[in-house]
């Protein structure tokens, strides 16, 4: 379109030149208006440009259409085995959740399935990882890292895009699952979720985006760090293991040794509970899990151990969502703060590594 209007431009400064020199002026000037205008609409950052480009690579991986495929498939798998046993559930009117029947969708299991949370935490930092492992090593790898650093681009438009562009994706994956997971429940169950429900699940979408991006910026630190997509892939699923599973046989091991005996007095077994807790505390797995129970189960009034004189007189109910969002205040900022640092290694990493051809 731009070259159109050059050589229209061109054919009528030459036949208003001929005809009419003031008319020619006033012509001449608004054709350049309107071509100056066109270029700018197309001028596009190139920051913006390697953010598409990302993600076009993300959205075109095999690795990623096959994770997407099997995180549609657990979702629907979920939501079936919890529609079989919705009714049960509700039929239960001792539970202090009776009145969120839409959130049971996501909590509801018959143990032959988990719940649609514990699938996002098993499958979700996979996710992370497998958009992040090669993100800079890919690059430097096959020379396309130098000539792009050849360009007259802002060095660190690259680790920004990257990690922009995963964040879109990630962002873009979870909201549409989620909506998708809202609307086939209404047409199944003709069950309408009710506002705080809503953003109950809302909240709950947020958190497996930041819980996801956790794994991320680690995936990427280990990308810039290692040479090699496979060994920093592998680094980011032995990080990944270690603190989902190993992590806790360790605390177990640690909890056995420290146990006190059964004369001890209740201080010191509270003291003990809350050193236990805080080894937990660092997982961001149990962070993640602590959190989506307590937005997923308003009925969970805290993540810590109670005493007595504070479970006396409480009366089993639901807690607004704003008293849930408070009791997993820490929970969320820790997950934030994690993915924070994680990004700010990778962005030092990068600024300060040396790219040769």
């Amino acid at each position: 379109m731009i070259y159109i209007n050059v050589i229209l431009r061109l054919q009528m400064k030459n036949l208003n030149k001929l005809h009419n020199p003031l008319l020619y002026i006033k012509e001449s000037s608004f054709l350049d208006v309107l071509f100056k205008k066109e270029l700018k609409e197309k001028e596009t950052s190139p920051f913006w440009i390697m953010v598409q480009k990302e993600i076009s690579d993300h959205i075109h991986s095999w690795r990623f259409i096959v994770l997407l495929a099997l995180i549609v498939f657990t979702c629907f798998g979920s939501l079936y085995t919890s529609i079989g046993n919705l009714q049960e559930a509700l039929n239960n009117l001792k539970d202090p959740n009776h009145s969120f029947a839409f959130l049971k969708l996501l909590t509801v299991t018959d143990h032959t399935l988990p719940p649609f949370h514990v699938f996002i935490g098993f499958l979700g930092p996979l996710l992370g990882i497998s958009l992040g492992f090669d993100a800079v090593n890919s690059e430097m790898n096959n020379g396309s890292l130098v000539r792009i650093m050849a360009q007259p681009i802002h060095r660190d438009y690259l680790i920004n895009a990257k990690f922009t562009a995963a964040i879109i994706t990630i962002s873009t994956l979870f909201i549409s699952l989620s909506l998708l997971f809202v609307g086939s429940g209404i047409l199944i169950t003709g069950i309408t979720p009710s506002p705080e429900e809503f953003l109950r699940i809302l909240a709950f979408t947020a958190l497996s985006i930041l819980y996801v991006s956790f794994w991320l910026n680690l995936s990427i630190i280990f990308s810039i760090k290692f040479k090699q997509a496979a060994t920093s892939a592998l680094t980011s699923i032995a990080v990944w293991l270690f603190f989902t599973i190993f992590y806790q046989i360790l605390v177990n091991i640690v909890a056995k040794v420290l146990m006190p005996s059964h004369v001890s007095n209740p201080l010191q077994l509270e003291s003990y509970k809350r050193v236990i807790m805080g080894f937990m505390g660092i997982v961001p797995s149990q962070l993640f899990s602590d959190a989506t129970t307590t937005l997923l189960v308003p009925s969970v009034r805290s993540l810590g151990s109670l005493s007595m004189s504070q479970m006396y007189g409480a009366l089993p109910s639901a807690l607004p969502l704003r008293e849930s969002l408070i009791v997993v205040w820490p929970q969320l900022t820790g997950l934030f703060a994690a993915t924070i640092v994680c990004f700010a290694i990778s962005y030092y990493l990068f600024m300060r590594r040396e790219i040769r051809g």
